[in-house]
């Protein structure tokens, strides 16, 4: 099985030409070239570049031009505008491009979050039309997820950065509150879950040994195979390095060597159909 990261985030530094819509917490760039380096060091075979809202919104441009690079070690998901009345051209567009594998509706940025939107019900259906996975960031709104879910019980929905605020902060919130709320979803055999970021959510240096109690519930819940690895690089970069976010999985005693292949991995294969060729 290949090593692939579900999910990294890569944009240039601000220019005029390709402006940022808001700063991001992060470095300054993270390029394609930057990106593969980083892969190389680590034994990474591929990743999942989702296009970054923060600096690009629904413009995926920048994420095809690396892509178009790197075709053997990248595959694309953009983010898409459930407010634009053309959703639905917009998914079947994007299901046409080279590298696409997903989309993505970030629900915590949506106006309202009316689950029942229509919207929100036409990029779900053409999604599952095309069958892309629609990758669905959801924190703090896990019950609306819950309806998207039922609604649309052909789509494949990913719930992203395991479906819970993040970072861990010692004077906020327990992130862990919603668990039984992520725990539920499993019964719907269409939802998969993202561990992107779930380092960030530790109050314990690396190797983060306090996320796997809670991990486990899920692997549990869910099965493996519905359950993938991912850094999240770069919106973690304050708070980890990009080895730490990769190894804390690799060296972890709580999984077997068949279950570490299968979340470092082999589900991201199954789910998104996609496979790196690393040469």
């Amino acid at each position: 099985m290949a090593v692939i990261d579900s999910q990294v985030h890569l944009y240039e530094p601000n220019h005029e030409k390709r402006p940022w819509a808001q700063n991001i917490a992060g470095p300054e760039q993270v390029t394609g070239e930057e990106q593969i380096a980083q892969m190389d060091r680590l034994g990474i075979d591929g990743a999942i570049v989702i296009s970054t809202y923060q600096t690009y919104r629904y413009d995926a441009s920048y994420a095809q031009e690396v892509y178009a690079r790197y075709p053997d070690r990248f595959a694309l998901v953009k983010p898409v505008d459930t407010r634009d009345p053309a959703a639905g051209e917009i998914v079947s567009e994007w299901a046409g491009a080279s590298g696409a594998v997903g989309v993505r509706i970030m629900l915590v940025f949506v106006e309202g979050r009316n689950p029942l939107d229509p919207g929100l019900d036409l990029a779900l259906s053409t999604s599952a039309k095309h069958g892309l996975p629609v990758n669905l960031f959801a924190w703090d709104y896990l019950d609306e997820a819950r309806i998207i879910v039922e609604r649309h019980p052909d789509t494949h929905v990913v719930i992203d950065h395991v479906g819970l605020p993040q970072p861990y902060r010692p004077e906020g919130p327990d992130v862990w509150a919603d668990l039984p709320k992520l725990l539920a979803l499993a019964r719907y055999g269409n939802v998969s879950v993202k561990f992107t970021g779930a380092c960030a959510m530790s109050a314990e240096p690396f190797p983060f040994c306090d996320i796997w109690d809670p991990l486990l519930r899920i692997l549990d819940a869910y099965g493996v195979e519905r359950c993938m690895w991912g850094t999240d690089w770069a919106r973690t970069s304050d708070l980890l390095s990009y080895r730490q976010g990769t190894e804390a999985f690799r060296v972890t005693e709580r999984l077997s060597q068949s279950d570490k292949a299968m979340l470092l991995g082999g589900a991201a294969e199954r789910i998104y159909r996609w496979s790196p060729q690393r040469k």
